[in-house]
C-alpha cells in the first residue's frame, strides 16, 4: 500500500473522526507546482493499466464519489479520468430518485450502472445518499413500508445491506472503491462566494446547496458513520482532504493507480484456434499491401492519448484549477517548450512535433494549426 494514501484509507479497523481530520492537508507539498510531474506520471500509468483491464476483461471496477456540495467531485473526475478510453469508462451522476425509482428498493437503480468485466463505472453520488441526506432529513419516514417493517432501524439496516451488497459484488467480480472528498465548512463558503462573484461560475449556483449548510454538523456525523459502518478490506473508504483541489486530484490519482496495480491486469495471450487461423492469413495480408511493406508501428506502451488545450494568450500551469488536466498532461515536454518563448502560436506546432516523436497520439491538433495559420495571416 502506498504510504501517502494509506493514512487516508479506512478498511474496517481504524475509525474515522471528522473532528480530527484536516481537510486542508497538503501532504507536505508547498503548492500545486510540486505535484505536477507526479500527477502526469500517475495518469500515464493509469492509462496503461486501464487498457490492460479492458483487454483482459476479468474484473469490473466501481469508483464511488461522495462529498458535500462544492467539494470538487466533478473536477476530480474530469481531471483524473479524462485521458482514459471512453470504451471502458462511464460516469453516472445520480440525482434525486424519480417516481419510478422510488417505487423500487433504494439499490434498484444502481444495478444497471454496474460495469461489465474490464470496465470502470464512476458513481458521482450513489446509494450512500440514503445514509447521508436520507439520514439527516429522515426521508425514510415519508416512504411506504410494509406493516412488518414499520418501526425498524432503517438507517442501521442500510449500513448492513450496503456492506452485504458490496461484498456480493466483490465475490462476483466487481470491486468497489469509495472516495469521500472532505471539504471544510470555511472552504465551501469561499467556493459558494466564488460562484456568486464569478459570472462563468454562476451556473453552478444553487440556493438549496447554500441552505444545506444549516445541517453541516448533522452531515459530518452522517459521513463519519458512513465511513465507519461500511468500510471493509475489500471495499475500503478513502477520506481525501479537499480544501486544495490540486491535492485532492493528486491523491485520487494515487488511489486509482494503486487500485489498478492491486488488480494487476495484463493483456491476454491469444493462442487459441482462431489465432492460429489468423496466422495463416498473415502473409496474404502483407502481400495485399501495395508496396508489400508493413507499416511503422510504435511500442504499445508509448501509444498514449494526449489532449492539447489551446490558450492563445499566456499559458500558466494550474492557472485555472478547474481546467488543469491538459496542461498537466503536457508534462515535461510542455515545460521544455515553454522555456523557448511565451507565444503559444509560435510553439504550438513544436509541441505537437515533440509529442508525436515521443509516440503520443495528439488530439485537437487542428486547433493548434488554426492558431498558427491565423497568426500568419495577420502578419502577412
Amino acid at each position: 500500500m502506498n504510504r501517502s494514501i494509506g493514512k487516508y484509507r479506512y478498511a474496517g479497523r481504524k475509525k474515522f473522526s471528522a473532528d480530527k481530520f484536516d481537510p486542508a492537508d497538503k501532504g507536505g507539498f508547498q503548492g500545486r507546482e510540486e505535484a505536477v510531474l507526479e500527477f502526469v506520471d500517475n495518469l500515464k500509468k493509469i492509462n496503461r493499466l486501464q487498457q490492460k483491464l479492458y483487454a483482459e476483461r476479468k474484473e469490473g471496477l466501481v469508483f464511488v464519489f461522495q462529498a458535500m456540495d462544492a467539494a470538487g467531485k466533478d473536477g476530480v473526475i474530469r481531471t483524473v479520468f479524462n485521458t482514459l478510453s471512453p470504451h471502458g469508462v462511464k460516469e453516472y451522476c445520480f440525482k434525486v430518485p424519480s417516481s419510478e425509482e422510488m417505487s423500487h428498493d433504494y439499490l434498484w437503480r444502481f444495478w444497471s450502472a454496474l460495469p461489465p468485466r474490464g470496465s470502470i463505472s464512476i458513481f458521482n453520488r450513489s446509494y450512500y445518499e440514503d445514509v447521508l441526506v436520507g439520514r439527516v432529513k429522515e426521508l425514510y419516514k415519508n416512504q411506504t413500508w410494509p406493516d412488518r417493517l414499520k418501526g425498524t432501524d432503517v438507517i442501521g439496516q442500510r449500513y448492513h445491506q450496503i456492506r452485504e451488497y458490496e461484498k456480493y459484488l466483490y465475490e462476483t467480480g466487481t470491486r468497489v472503491v469509495k472516495i469521500f472528498l472532505n471539504v471544510s465548512k470555511d472552504e465551501q463558503a469561499r467556493r459558494f462566494v466564488s460562484r456568486i462573484d464569478v459570472p462563468k461560475k454562476n451556473w453552478k449556483l444553487s440556493l438549496n446547496d447554500i441552505k444545506e449548510r444549516e445541517y453541516w454538523d448533522a452531515y459530518m456525523e452522517a459521513f463519519e458513520a458512513m465511513v465507519n459502518r461500511t468500510s471493509t478490506k475489500e471495499s475500503p473508504w478513502y477520506v481525501v482532504p479537499a480544501d486544495h483541489k490540486w491535492y485532492a486530484r493528486l491523491i485520487v490519482s494515487r488511489i486509482v493507480l494503486q487500485t489498478l496495480k492491486e488488480m494487476n491486469p495484463d493483456y491476454p495471450v491469444n493462442n487459441g484456434e482462431e489465432f492460429e487461423q489468423a496466422m495463416q492469413y498473415r502473409q496474404a495480408l502483407i502481400d495485399s499491401i501495395t508496396d508489400g511493406k508493413l507499416p511503422d508501428s510504435l511500442p504499445e506502451a508509448d501509444a498514449l492519448p494526449i489532449e492539447v488545450s489551446i490558450d492563445e494568450e499566456d499559458v500558466r500551469l494550474f492557472s485555472e484549477p478547474d481546467a488543469i488536466a491538459a496542461e498537466m498532461l503536457m508534462g515535461e515536454e510542455f515545460q521544455k517548450i515553454s522555456e523557448k518563448g511565451r507565444s503559444l502560436k509560435k510553439k504550438g506546432l513544436s509541441a505537437v512535433s515533440r509529442l508525436a516523436k515521443s509516440g503520443y497520439k495528439v488530439k485537437y491538433t487542428d486547433e493548434i494549426i488554426k492558431a498558427v495559420v491565423d497568426s500568419d495571416k495577420k502578419k502577412g
